[in-house]
């Protein structure tokens, strides 16, 4: 099931119904956490056991575990497999095994974690106590792999579709990438929350602080930062609006936060997997949220030197190419992105009106003559340069390197100087994602020629591209049913809104708990908007259970009434 569709409650509520207590393996502190948090403010018994406990409160959990006193205790799976908290859960009545972010037991996924490895134990120590495999991401292949590693032969599988109508997909080829990012913030989410995500720990921290420089609320945050920070910086995106986290993809699986407006990557990942994964972090709240991406060859180039100079095996790094081909499809594809991504994970649909493709279709044209020129290019020059020194020679740019190497004595020297240097690097961008040329990082990104390119070069085949275009802007900004628009309310329902909000971040401060774990935005909005008189009419109010009822409720009907809430 998609991000931040419910899988929770597909163990929440066994957890709740079945005698003894769910143990949820979750592989990060921070998301254990706040799951917890949020359960517990709606009533439920919920604990964790992890690094952030001393050892008097590590104990006081595991004697609450032993007297059936918890509905759900998470585990992250190292600790899970220690001998000592095995022999805990021999001594405890346990209602089912619940293992989160499944997609980790794969070896060819974006986010493999050995530890996961160890959970197939419980199949073998527990036989009797039901288990469950969840996850966002997982190809036909990844879904294979968690049966078969988590000893799930047995199971049923159940898969929800993959599509989250309330995400805007756009892919922009990148030009100036923190320019273009920021003229997306501020035209599309001034003053709203987001993730940008970097390739590296040095582009983080430059770009937080550039972006802090343009008057954007921005923070870092990578592995290289002291733990302090990280986790100060990790909590204040949690529990402050309107902050802009820019990060590595070390941030990102714990995040729970509803109300992330947009995810942008200034660097190509690694799969299309790690893309979804990573988009998957806007809009939990279902309200309209942007998945936006700089592409260019640049990113090509790193990703492939990055696959072939790793340790792996052949084997592994043959399955790394083929995820970073389908991803280069999905950035190069002239239909929709959507169509693309859902295809990816054995889903079929239909264009979606709501990706940058469909709201500004890119022309597509004959460019097999722009193709042959560029191949010519290549190989005239010897296989040796880049895109950058290419389009040079192209377009008859007689520099001191061009000179020096005496191109610009070549029959291709010129010859395509009609076309402007964007457009030719949409060319070589798509060879290379066509398979016509290949990027050799052992010389220093230098493109050559496949064996694919001889009938082009041939005239024997043509060659159709997209046409870089400029995006518009939608006033489409599509909702899932139930979300509501801030923009829907009156300018005194607004004024309420605010008063609200500002209640919830004391209570945030004061509970140490980041502000949606107390109530979500689309509840504070819709409480604005109907003005509940009482406590009868509040608890009709979607996001208003009893637990919150009793805790919350005179306040808010206070603050709806004209007087001052707690």
């Amino acid at each position: 099931m998609p991000t931040g569709s419910g899988k929770s409650l597909c163990y929440q509520i066994p957890s709740l119904v079945r005698q003894g207590t769910g143990i949820v393996v979750s592989p990060l502190i921070a998301l254990m956490q706040d799951q917890v948090a949020a359960l517990t403010q709606l009533g439920v018994r919920a604990a964790f056991l992890n690094s952030t406990l001393d050892a008097d409160a590590a104990r006081a959990t595991e004697r609450a575990l032993l007297a059936g006193e918890l509905d759900m205790l998470y585990v992250a799976p190292e600790r899970l497999t220690t001998s000592r908290c095995l022999e805990l859960l021999d001594r405890a009545q346990l209602a089912l095994f619940a293992i989160d972010e499944a997609h980790c037991v794969s070896q060819w996924g974006h986010d493999f974690r050995p530890e996961y490895l160890q959970l197939s134990l419980l199949h073998e120590r527990y036989p009797q106590i039901p288990r469950i495999a969840l996850t966002a991401t997982a190809d036909p292949q990844t879904r294979t792999e968690i049966i078969a590693r988590l000893g799930l032969g047995g199971a049923r599988v159940f898969t929800s579709s993959f599509d989250r109508p309330n995400i805007r997909y756009t892919i922009v080829d990148k030009t100036d990438a923190r320019a273009q990012l920021l003229r997306f913030i501020e035209d599309e989410h001034r003053g709203e929350a987001g993730i940008v995500y970097c390739l590296s720990r040095r582009k983080v921290d430059e770009t937080a602080e550039w972006l802090q420089s343009k008057g954007v609320s921005a923070l870092a945050y990578h592995a290289g930062m002291d733990t302090r920070s990280r986790t100060g910086h990790q909590a204040r995106f949690q529990r402050e609006e309107g902050l802009v986290m820019v990060a590595t993809i070390a941030f990102g699986m714990g995040i729970d936060k509803p109300d992330v407006r947009f995810v942008a990557h200034l660097d190509l990942p690694k799969s299309v997997e790690g893309y979804y994964q990573e988009t998957g972090r806007a809009g939990r709240d279902g309200a309209s949220a942007d998945a936006w991406m700089a592409y260019g060859l640049v990113d090509l180039v790193q990703q492939r030197r990055m696959i072939d100079m790793s340790d792996a095996s052949d084997e592994y790094k043959r399955v790394s190419v083929a995820k970073l081909d389908a991803l280069l499809g999905l950035c190069e594809t002239a239909g929709c992105r959507r169509v693309r991504l859902l295809d990816y994970f054995g889903e079929a649909s239909t264009p979606c009106g709501n990706c940058d493709t469909c709201l500004a279709p890119p022309e597509t044209y004959d460019a097999t003559s722009a193709a042959q020129k560029a191949l010519s290019a290549i190989y005239r020059t010897g296989q040796r340069f880049g895109a950058v020194h290419l389009i040079d020679v192209l377009r008859g740019k007689a520099g001191p390197r061009i000179t020096r190497w005496e191109h610009d004595k070549l029959s291709v020297f010129g010859i395509g100087e009609d076309v402007d240097e964007t457009a030719w690097r949409g060319v070589f961008r798509q060879l290379v994602a066509m398979g016509f040329a290949r990027v050799d990082h052992e010389a220093h990104g230098a493109l050559r020629l496949t064996d694919a390119s001889r009938p082009v070069l041939k005239g024997t085949q043509q060659v159709s591209m997209r046409r870089a275009v400029t995006r518009v802007r939608s006033t489409r900004r599509p909702l899932r049913s139930g979300s509501v628009p801030v923009a829907d309310l009156s300018a005194a329902d607004n004024t309420l809104l605010e008063r609200l909000k500002a209640w919830r971040l004391t209570q945030s401060r004061t509970q140490s708990v980041p502000a949606f774990v107390i109530l979500h935005d689309k509840t504070l909005a819709e409480i604005a908007r109907q003005r509940p008189p009482d406590l009868t009419a509040l608890h009709e109010i979607a996001g208003i259970g009893a637990a919150k009822l009793e805790r919350y409720g005179a306040a808010l009907v206070g603050i709806v009434g004209g007087r001052v809430g707690d």
